[in-house]
C-alpha cells in the first residue's frame, strides 16, 4: 500500500542552484602579475577535452536516508568531472527530493527498486541516492542499462548509490558510465577512472542514440 504522502517534489530553486554550483566551480583565481600568453585550455596540462555533449541528469534524494543536498551535489560534481574526459558536460542537474516508504530507503530486491522507480518516476538517467542496501549481493552502488533490463524496462537508465559508498564520487561516475556505455565492462585496475578513447566514443554514441546525451552544435568528438 502506497504513502499518503506519494509526492514528488520537483525542483523549484534546486536547478538555478545546481546550476550555480557547476557554474561557480573551482574558477582559478586573478593575480596582479602582469599578463603572460595563455596556451588554450584545451592544450593545458590534465584539461578536459572540449564539451560535445551535454548530460541532463535526475538526482533523486530519499528523505530520512541521511543524504543532504550539499553532500549529493558534491558528488554529483565530482562524478561530472570524472565524464568530462570522454567530451561530456554534466549540463543541468534536476534535484528531486521525495518522501518514500520506510520500505524504499534501502536496496532491497530488483522487485522493490522497480517499485519505487515506477511509482516516482523522473527524467531518466536518474541517480536515487538510498540509505543501505539490504541486498544479499551487498552493492555500495549499481546501475541498470537498457541490455541487463530487458524483463524489466522500468530500471533502465538508473544508477542507484548507498550512503555508505567508499569513494561515492567515482562510485557514481563508474555506474554512469556503464549506463551510457550500456555495457557491463569493467577495468581489471582497481578505483581505475581513466576510459580509453574508444570507451568514450562508445560512450556518446550509444548515449546519443538512447537519448540520454545531446551532441552540442557544430562540435566534434575525439576518435
Amino acid at each position: 500500500m502506497k504513502a499518503a504522502q506519494h509526492l514528488q517534489f520537483s525542483l523549484t530553486a534546486c536547478i538555478a542552484a545546481a546550476l550555480l554550483l557547476f557554474s561557480t566551480a573551482a574558477l582559478p583565481q586573478t593575480q596582479a602579475a602582469p599578463a603572460k600568453p595563455q596556451a588554450p585550455a584545451a592544450a593545458k596540462k590534465g584539461a578536459p577535452p572540449k564539451a560535445t555533449h551535454l548530460l541532463h541528469l535526475s538526482a533523486v534524494k530519499l528523505e530520512d536516508s541521511g543524504w543532504t543536498d550539499q553532500r549529493l551535489m558534491g558528488i554529483v560534481r565530482s562524478a561530472g568531472r570524472l565524464l568530462a574526459q570522454c567530451g561530456v558536460k554534466l549540463e543541468r542537474v534536476e534535484l528531486v527530493s521525495l518522501a518514500v516508504p520506510p520500505s524504499y530507503l534501502d536496496l532491497a530486491t530488483p522487485e522493490g527498486q522497480r517499485a519505487l522507480a515506477r511509482d516516482y518516476s523522473v527524467a531518466r538517467p536518474a541517480v536515487y541516492f538510498v540509505r543501505n542496501t539490504r541486498s544479499s549481493s551487498a552493492f555500495e552502488a549499481e546501475s541498470f542499462g537498457r541490455g541487463n533490463t530487458r524483463s524489466r524496462p522500468g530500471l533502465a537508465d538508473t544508477v542507484w548509490i548507498t550512503l555508505t559508498a567508499r569513494d561515492p564520487g567515482i562510485a557514481l561516475a563508474h555506474e554512469l558510465a556503464h549506463v551510457l556505455m550500456d555495457s557491463g565492462e569493467h577495468s581489471e585496475e582497481p578505483k581505475n577512472t581513466a576510459l580509453t578513447r574508444a570507451q568514450c566514443a562508445r560512450l556518446r554514441d550509444t548515449a546519443s542514440g538512447n537519448g540520454l546525451l545531446k551532441a552540442v552544435t557544430g562540435a566534434r568528438s575525439a576518435r
